[in-house]
This record gives structure tokens, C-alpha cells and sequence, in this order.
């Protein structure tokens, strides 16, 4: 009992290892390829085979498909990608994660990468601990790479050997004889072990070890590849969970496309696996997968490609079909108003600084946005005249303040784990950045509050306001709404486009007009033009109004200030 204890821990550990350091690789290869990685995606044009490559690119190099379904996810929740576009991209991750089983397949069992592991971590070591970020990142892919191939050397020699443990196949050979229904139970596993490690690759590298080492057949193997094609689909749609309508839509098509692919691979099972023995044999010089559990890895992972482009090839024309089915699936609530809610950093985070960022920068935008729709509940309640439809606007506007403080908060801790990375300088002064246009627009909403409640001190004390003083007001919201319109335009733009000038112009007229404010109320105060309340609550208005205004430019600088 210790033994087979001890055995499985063993086992475990060695996907550990090999997890660890299929994680490593893939975090290290996003760090390297950076920008250049998130301007692939996010120049994407509505040509589907255009998506279909970039999908295949993007994970190839990332070396995970549930890593570019998260970020096409989050890229659509962003409104980066349309969701016929993010189809086509989800379609060639599905091509671009077969890499992984030919590097492991040809590397791991033809070659003794074993061997030269250790090597690789010694040449990379020196790279660690560079003080240049590039190099530290070169360092981690080239541990990662190294502990990747120690992890599966542990596999192979963990799996139990059949020679001395053939009550193991005699156990298996209770479920391989039940034709149809033993492909659908290994299908089953196969998808439940992908949903449980959370990488098919992880899942796909074990597959090809237990067919190396005999424990299963090349027809059993199939159906679990098979299987890993729908379990990977789980981590875009948890992902997705949180996520608003559009990336809901985009993981439920990566599922639907997945789903369809296995069913009719299915139905042409037997016929594929033949055909794809006998390429392996004529063209990559394999012996008979059926028989020879040595020339299983290669022909599995032939298989494995072969059935993804050829389920793209197939599925592609049908994508606009698909986005129509999820539409359908995933519908609009009307019932329910995405103001206030976090909505794309929250779709998970990704493994890149400049990724988190720009997906920071998005939310900031639309927490921008939503403020600015509170203000215009402060403006409509103004020039309310019943008192239920006053009420109801107040108590939208005190409800959109507390989920306002909620958001800031949210966004704030996320800006503080991005920050507890390694950033480059110009990564820093932007979450410097970030962090100061949180709290300016936070204390919009909070004016807007303020707002409302002088509207109310209003209303409760019957403190009436003459034409001349409702009209000042009014002009006054007029000169904020401009200023909250500049301001959301530069959360929309790059740094360098920022329009400062522009705004200190609007924000020069707002401090001009409350100056003139000031003193015509003085003035009016002493010839006692309105009561005395009532010139206490209009003077609090329009010095609220202009701290808006002061808050808005803030934004504005605190973007200017980032090189």
C-alpha cells in the first residue's frame, strides 16, 4: 500500500514538474513577445482566415490555447474584437496548441532531452538573476523549456512498469472491448482530466506517455485527445462567467466549435485513425500504430493536427452560423445595466504586464463612462419637477456612488498586483498613472452625490430658486458635461495623443464662470435677492460643479505626465 502510495504521489509530482514548467515557458514566451503579441490580436481585420492564422501564431508561441481563449475573451470584452472575428481566432488556437504534442512527441521520445536539461538550466541560470528585464524573461523560457522535458523524463519512468504490473492491463482490458461506448468513456476522461489540470497540453503529454509505455492503445489515446478538445474549452468559459454578454458569446462558440468537431470525428472514427496510421507509416517512416506502441506518440500527435485542421477547414465557412446559435444561447438582458461593473479585468488576468495594463486602461475608460452617466442623473434631477421621479433618481444616484467606491476599490487591488511584478519604467509611471485617474474619477461620483443631496437640502427646506439662478446652474452643468466629455476622450486615447490643452480650456472657463458666480451671488446676497438657504445650497452647487471640473483635469495630467 506505502509502494502504491509512494508511486502515485511520484506520478503526480512529475506532472507537477512538467506543469510547472509548461507554465514557466509559456509566462516567459507572453514576456517576450509583449506588445507585439497583444498588436497581432488587436489589429485584427473581419477576414476570418486571417483570425485562423493569427490564433495558430499566437499560441504557438505562447504554447497554450486556454491562455489565447482567456485573451480573445478579454479582447472582446473590450470591444477589441468582433465576435466573428474572436471565432476565427479560437479556431487556429485549437491548430496552434498541436505543437506542444510534436515538440513532445519528436523531442520527448526521439531525443534524449533529459540529457540536455540540466545543461539548459545552467546556460539560463546567469540570465535569472540579469537585472535586464529581457534577459530575465529569456532566462525563465529557457528554464522553463528545460524543466518542461525533466518533467516528462520523471513521467515516463513514473508510470508503472506493465511488465511487472500486468494486473494494470488486465484492469484496462475490462473497458477496451466495449466498442463505441469504450470510445465515449476514454472521451470522458479525457475531457475530465483536462478540466481538472487545466491545460490540454499537460493532459496530451500524459496521453502520449501512457502510450508509450503500452498502457493504452493508439484507438483508446484518440478518444482521449478527443476529449482534451472539449475539456480545454472550460477555462475560456469560466473566464467568461464574469464576464459581460460579448465574451460569454465568444467562449460558448469556442465550446459549440469544439463540441461539433469531436461529434462528427466521431462518426468517422475508425476510417481517420486508419488513414492516419497509414500516413504515419509511408510519409514520417512510423510502424503500425495499431500494434507498435513506439510509433504511437508520433502518429497520435499527427492525428491530433490532422483533426484540428481539418475541423477548421470544415467549420470555418460556418462561423457566422455560430456566432447566430450563441446569440441565441446568450442573450441581452435588458433587466440588467452593465454600468458600474467590471468588465474586462475581471475576465482573468493575463500572464503580461502590458496586457494587465491595457485591460486596466479599458476598465478606466468605462469607469469613466459610467460616472459621467451619474452626473447626468444629477442634471436630470435638477430640472425634475415631481417629487416620486426625483426620489427615484436620487436613490439611483446614492446607489451608483456605493457600487462607484466598490469599483474603485476593485480596480485599485488589481493596479496593486500588476504592480508586485517586474515592470519596465514606462510600465510603472502608467500605474502611477492609473492609480491617480482612479481616485479623480471616484470623487466625480462623489460630487455627483453631493450634488444630488444639495437638491434634496433643497427640495426638503422649500428653498426656491429664481430663473436667473436655475439658468446659471444649468450653464454651469453645460461647462462640466464638456469637461467630463474631454476627459473621456483621453482615457480612450494613447498617452501621447492626450489633449491637455484643450482641457486646461475647458477648465480655465469652468474657474472663470464660478469666479463670476461668486461675486454676483455676493452681490446678490447683500441686496437679498432670494432667501438665505436657498444662496447657501446654489453657492454649495457651483463650487461642487467646479471640483468636478478640477477632478476632470487631473485625469487629463495624469496621463500627460507618462513619457
Amino acid at each position: 500500500m506505502d509502494y502504491g502510495l509512494a508511486d502515485i504521489l511520484r506520478l503526480i509530482g512529475s506532472l507537477g514538474l512538467f506543469l510547472y514548467g509548461m507554465k514557466l515557458m509559456s509566462e516567459a514566451l507572453q514576456k517576450v513577445a509583449g506588445d507585439k503579441m497583444r498588436s497581432i490580436l488587436a489589429a485584427m481585420t473581419s477576414n476570418r482566415v486571417k483570425g485562423v492564422f493569427t490564433g495558430v501564431l499566437i499560441t504557438a508561441l505562447i504554447q497554450s490555447s486556454s491562455a489565447t481563449t482567456v485573451m480573445v475573451v478579454s479582447f472582446v470584452n473590450a470591444g477589441l474584437l468582433s465576435l466573428v472575428e474572436s471565432v476565427g481566432v479560437i479556431m487556429g488556437a485549437n491548430i496552434g496548441t498541436t505543437v506542444t504534442a510534436w515538440l513532445i512527441s519528436i523531442l520527448g521520445f526521439k531525443v534524449s532531452m533529459s540529457a540536455i536539461s540540466l545543461p539548459l538550466i545552467g546556460l539560463g541560470l546567469p540570465f535569472l538573476f540579469s537585472q535586464n528585464r529581457s534577459k530575465k524573461n529569456w532566462g525563465e523560457l529557457i528554464m522553463g523549456f528545460a524543466l518542461l522535458f525533466i518533467g516528462l523524463q520523471f513521467l515516463k519512468t513514473s508510470m508503472p512498469d506493465i511488465k511487472n504490473n500486468p494486473e494494470i492491463l488486465n484492469f484496462l482490458t475490462n473497458y477496451t472491448d466495449m466498442g463505441f461506448a469504450t470510445t465515449l468513456l476514454f472521451m470522458g476522461i479525457g475531457t475530465l482530466l483536462t478540466i481538472l489540470i487545466q491545460s490540454s497540453s499537460a493532459t496530451m503529454a500524459l496521453t502520449l506517455v501512457m502510450c508509450n509505455s503500452g498502457w493504452i492503445s493508439f484507438e483508446i489515446a484518440a478518444a482521449m485527445v478527443l476529449g482534451e478538445n472539449i475539456g480545454t474549452t472550460i477555462t475560456a468559459n469560466l473566464a467568461a462567467m464574469i464576464a459581460n454578454t460579448s465574451a460569454k458569446r465568444a467562449a460558448r462558440a469556442h465550446l459549440i466549435f469544439n463540441s461539433i468537431g469531436v461529434i462528427w470525428m466521431l462518426l468517422v472514427l475508425p476510417y481517420f485513425l486508419d488513414a492516419t496510421a497509414w500516413v504515419s507509416q509511408n510519409f514520417f517512416g512510423q510502424g503500425d500504430a495499431f500494434t507498435d506502441a513506439a510509433a504511437v506518440p508520433v502518429t497520435l500527435s499527427l492525428f491530433h493536427t490532422g483533426f484540428n485542421i481539418l475541423n477548421v477547414l470544415v467549420m470555418i465557412w460556418f462561423a457566422k452560423f455560430i456566432v447566430k446559435v450563441v446569440t441565441t444561447l446568450v442573450p441581452v438582458r435588458e433587466d440588467v445595466e452593465e454600468e458600474f461593473k467590471l468588465q474586462h479585468i475581471k475576465t482573468g488576468t493575463l500572464s503580461t504586464p502590458e496586457a494587465n495594463l491595457f485591460l486596466a486602461k479599458k476598465e478606466i475608460s468605462t469607469y469613466a463612462k459610467s460616472t459621467k452617466k451619474m452626473f447626468g442623473y444629477a442634471k436630470q434631477a435638477f430640472n425634475e419637477t415631481n417629487d416620486k421621479s426625483f426620489n427615484k433618481l436620487f436613490d439611483k444616484i446614492n446607489q451608483r456612488e456605493d457600487e462607484s467606491d466598490d469599483m474603485e476599490v476593485e480596480i485599485a487591488n488589481f493596479l496593486t498586483s500588476v504592480s508586485e511584478t517586474r515592470l519596465s519604467k514606462e510600465n510603472s509611471e502608467r500605474v502611477r498613472a492609473y492609480f491617480k485617474m482612479v481616485s479623480d474619477i471616484e470623487s466625480v461620483g462623489d460630487s455627483a452625490l453631493n450634488l444630488a443631496k444639495a437638491m434634496k437640502r433643497k427640495r426638503d427646506q422649500k428653498a426656491w430658486f429664481p430663473q436667473e439662478l436655475r439658468d446659471n446652474i444649468n450653464k454651469m452643468f453645460d461647462l462640466i458635461d464638456n469637461a467630463l466629455d474631454m476627459m473621456l476622450d483621453n482615457t480612450t486615447k494613447d498617452f501621447s495623443e492626450v489633449n491637455v490643452k484643450k482641457a486646461w480650456e475647458i477648465e480655465r472657463e469652468i474657474n472663470d464662470y464660478r469666479t463670476a458666480l461668486k461675486t454676483e451671488h455676493l452681490a446678490n446676497v447683500e441686496e437679498k435677492k432670494y432667501k438665505y438657504q436657498a444662496g447657501i445650497i446654489y453657492n454649495d452647487m457651483f463650487c461642487e460643479c467646479e471640483k468636478i471640473g478640477d477632478y476632470c483635469i487631473n485625469v487629463s495630467e495624469a496621463m500627460n505626465e507618462v513619457k
